[in-house]
């Protein structure tokens, strides 16, 4: 049975799931492979959207609304007596040489890029990141140096989102792994319940596929950007119930007379 065959079939047989514990674990590594890079594809999605849109939008602003700046001797300073704020397409970039924002403000923006009085910020996914210009002795920033940045990064699009999407995978890889590992040893444990002779490496087989249908199901998930609640909680408590119904395929063994 070739993989997509035994990725349909393990959406929704618990039968076939228990059958699959006799193949050879190469295969089962692929199809673990195979899964997780399933379960990745919205989040490299909108890692590269996300990327192009902020560097095209960053660019945009910079260039025709922010007024011009300089960053010298861990100060900013710009032709503004006030904050500069602008927001677009869901990112917001501040300009403030006055010192009257701080981080927190930063941080209630959401999507955030900006340069404070003494220090820049970065608001993303509830979190900020700020930094003290001083990290920068002995250089200058300014408009055009910034904008020039933001254009090299923009040229090495090709390469960042690559890397950066091959992290994801292998670090998305690594846990899958980890996870099978442990539902494994959950299995140990059912297989007693139920009184079927299983070893290990039979049940960690079975264990990789009783993860596809709720991994199917958050990869949709992701992909529409719908939050599922306790999705931690959801995901073990499906796999579990999963693996048991394959462990109950499994004939009893036989009592010696």
């Amino acid at each position: 049975m070739n993989i997509f065959k035994q990725f349909y079939k393990s959406l929704y047989s618990p039968k076939d799931i228990a059958l699959f514990r006799f193949q050879g674990i190469g295969k089962t590594i692929l199809f673990v492979f195979f899964l997780t890079f399933i379960s990745v594809l919205p989040s490299i999605f909108y890692l590269s959207t996300a990327l192009s849109t902020g560097i095209d939008t960053a660019r945009s602003i910079l260039t025709d609304e922010a007024p011009a700046f300089t960053v010298k001797d861990g100060q900013l300073t710009a032709e503004t007596t006030v904050p500069v704020t602008i927001s677009r397409d869901n990112f917001t970039i501040i300009i403030d040489p006055t010192g009257a924002i701080t981080e927190s403000d930063v941080e209630d923006q959401g999507n955030t890029f900006a340069l404070l009085k003494d220090k820049f910020a970065l608001a993303s996914g509830g979190r900020i990141d700020a930094s003290p210009y001083s990290m920068l002795e002995g250089m200058t920033i300014s408009k055009e140096n910034l904008v020039n940045f933001i254009d090299t990064i923009g040229g090495m699009k090709g390469i960042i989102i690559p890397i950066v999407s091959l992290f994801i995978y292998l670090f998305s890889s690594a846990a899958s792994f980890i996870e099978i590992s442990i539902l494994a040893l959950i299995g140990l444990v059912l297989k007693n319940l139920l009184g079927r002779k299983l070893n290990y490496r039979q049940l960690w087989r079975m264990a990789a596929y009783s993860e596809t249908l709720p991994t199917v199901f958050f990869t949709i998930m992701a992909a529409i950007k719908t939050s599922v609640p306790n999705s931690f909680i959801i995901n073990w408590f499906v796999v579990i119930i999963i693996l048991y119904l394959a462990i109950n395929e499994i004939p009893k063994p036989k009592k010696a007379n």
